[in-house]
Formats: C-alpha cells, sequence, structure tokens
C-alpha cells in the first residue's frame, strides 16, 4: 500500500469497524485529533475522529510504524510523525492559517472550532470554505477580528476562552425512527461472550424502507465485515452519527446531505443477523449511547419533514430533525 506524506482533503470514511462498545474519555486533544486524521487519510484509522488516545489510535500508529519499518512502540514520535507528513512548522499557532491550506494544524484547527460547537464540515486537514465559515462565526462570537485567518489570537481563544465563543445546547438532539414499529431487543441486551447490545433493532419485513433519522452527511456506506453487514452511518451535528446496518440494499453514499426522511437503503439480514430487522445505534464521539430518549414519535414521512424556522431552528437541539433547507 502506498502511503501519502501528507494529509489531502480526506473524507472521513468509517470502513471496517468493532461491534464492541468504544471507551470514552474526558480527555481530548487537538494534536491527537490531527494525528487520527493522518491516520485515516492511509486507512489505519477505521473510527470518527474524537481526539481521544485510545485503542484505535495506538493501533493505528503500531500499524503505520510496522508498514515503514519504524520502531513499533504504538507511540507517535517525531520519526512517525514525519514519516506521516507533518512537515515545516507543524505546530498549531506557528503558522496563520487561511483557506486553501492543508497540513496537520488544520486538522487541530477544525477539531477545536468542532470542540467549540462551530461544525467544520468535517476534520480532514483541509481548510475549505465550511472551516473558513466556521471560524469567521466563532471569530465575530468570540469578538475578534473577524478576518477568515486563525493566527495565534484566535487558536489561543479557541483554546482557553470560555462564556461567548461556546455554544450551549438547551437539550439533546432528536432523531426520528429510521422505519415503523415496535422496537424488539432493546439497547444493553446480553449478547455472546459478554457483550451487550450496542443498539436497538427493529423487528420489520424484508425490503421495508429505511430513511435517515436526521439532517447530516452519509460517511460510510458498504459494507462492514465486522457484524453489520450492509451498513450507512450518518454524520450528525455535535458529535452525534447514527448507524443503520444488516441493509439489504444501500441506496446512500457517502458525501451524500441528508434529512429526516431521505431514503438510504432497505431492511435485510446481511452480516451477523439470525434474520430481517434494522439494527440502529445513536453514538456520540464514537461511543453507542440508548437511542430511545432521543427518539421522537414516528417516523418522518409520517410526521412530515417541514418545520418552521421560527419554531424550530432556533433551537440548536432540534436542528437535527430539520429539513436541510429550513435551517441554513
Amino acid at each position: 500500500m502506498r502511503y501519502v506524506r501528507q494529509i489531502a482533503g480526506v473524507v472521513i470514511l468509517i470502513g471496517t469497524l468493532s461491534l464492541g462498545l468504544a471507551q470514552p474519555s474526558a480527555a481530548s486533544s487537538a494534536n491527537v485529533a490531527a494525528l487520527q486524521v493522518a491516520l485515516k487519510a492511509v486507512g489505519l484509522y477505521p473510527v470518527a475522529v474524537d481526539g481521544v488516545k485510545g485503542p484505535f489510535t495506538a493501533r493505528g500508529v503500531r500499524s503505520f510504524q510496522q508498514h515503514r519499518r519504524l520502531l513499533v512502540d504504538g507511540v507517535a514520535g517525531p520519526q512517525t510523525r514525519h514519516a506521516l507528513g507533518r512537515r515545516g512548522r507543524p505546530e498549531l499557532g506557528s503558522r496563520v492559517m487561511h483557506r486553501g491550506q492543508r497540513g496537520w494544524d488544520v486538522a487541530a484547527l477544525q477539531f477545536l472550532l468542532q470542540r467549540r460547537g462551530y461544525q467544520p464540515g468535517g476534520i480532514d486537514g483541509g481548510f475549505g470554505l465550511g472551516t473558513h465559515n466556521a471560524l469567521v462565526a466563532f471569530q465575530r462570537a468570540a469578538g475578534l477580528t473577524v478576518d477568515g485567518l486563525a493566527g495565534s489570537g484566535t487558536i489561543s481563544a479557541l483554546r482557553h476562552r470560555s462564556g461567548t465563543s461556546t455554544r450551549t445546547v438547551s437539550g439533546p438532539v432528536r432523531f426520528y425512527h429510521p422505519v415503523p414499529g415496535p422496537i424488539g431487543d432493546p439497547f444493553g441486551a446480553p449478547r455472546e461472550a459478554g457483550r451487550k447490545h450496542s443498539g436497538v433493532d427493529f423487528p420489520v419485513a424484508y425490503g421495508t424502507l429505511i430513511e435517515a433519522a436526521g439532517v447530516g452527511t452519509t460517511v460510510f456506506a458498504g459494507y462492514n465485515s465486522g457484524g453489520y453487514g450492509n451498513l450507512v452511518v450518518i454524520q450528525h451535528r455535535l458529535g452525534y452519527t447514527t448507524w443503520y446496518a444488516h441493509m439489504s440494499r444501500i441506496t446512500s453514499y457517502a458525501g451524500e446531505h441528508v434529512q429526516g426522511g431521505t431514503r438510504i437503503g432497505y431492511v435485510g439480514s446481511t452480516g451477523h443477523s439470525t434474520g430481517p430487522h434494522l439494527h440502529f445505534e445513536v453514538r456520540l464521539n464514537n461511543v453507542p449511547i440508548d437511542p430511545v430518549p432521543y427518539l421522537l414519535a414516528g417516523t418522518a414521512a409520517r410526521a412530515g419533514t417541514t418545520v418552521a424556522t421560527s419554531a424550530r431552528c432556533g433551537d440548536p437541539a432540534a436542528y437535527a430533525t430539520a429539513r436541510i433547507d429550513d435551517c441554513r
């Protein structure tokens, strides 16, 4: 496999995933997030970028070191980081970043913006329009010079300033049911080898239409050999993702912008499945959580996806269920 030497505009794709629960951690770092982006660029970090030093990060570093014949210690030291594409002035704040640039420090900037609640449209190391718009919004809210340039002052404010520079959410994100019908196996139900069910199952007929549970972007659409079978993963705001497994057929694609009610596939029994059903997960920062408290009554089609901007879009907690055009 040929490894790239610098971080390009990487679309966040989620590949072969474990069925086990991810390990939560309170500590996150912009530099770790940049490392994860670099590993993702060479196919060695198969989960969402979260800035947390966990088993996926360590495993990716070891695999990269083995392929590049470096000391295999799982530590991303200077040699490993240099081989991954860290060149010149890599430290965040050592250069003024602007639209059109790429690099390790851009990925770190994107992570800080996202952590503050200003969505750059993905953490991929490329300073594009989404990153520019998020940066400008942050500068305006923080009372900084609004120039779209990420210099030391902006970086310092992103790292340390509180109050108006951080967006707060008045309540949890809500999602529509992806298919009609009651829930079968609940979250946390026991599984073989001591595992617990990481989502909920909807025991509906083979071929039932599956709809996106809310506004977001499809970041994975394909076959997962870890047990999910035909799988679609949608990235929403505030670190939430929804997972739709065991499909008979996928109709969505990576990079598709969806809204509540968008068709993404059909119910099947692929992967580790004992019969037709939809396995549905909600994850927060890649940690599976019980979807039930986040679910609205009914599907988007039954509830109606058109919402009034004044009534719904002023509340960031409601944004995930809205139509895309209603909250721009």
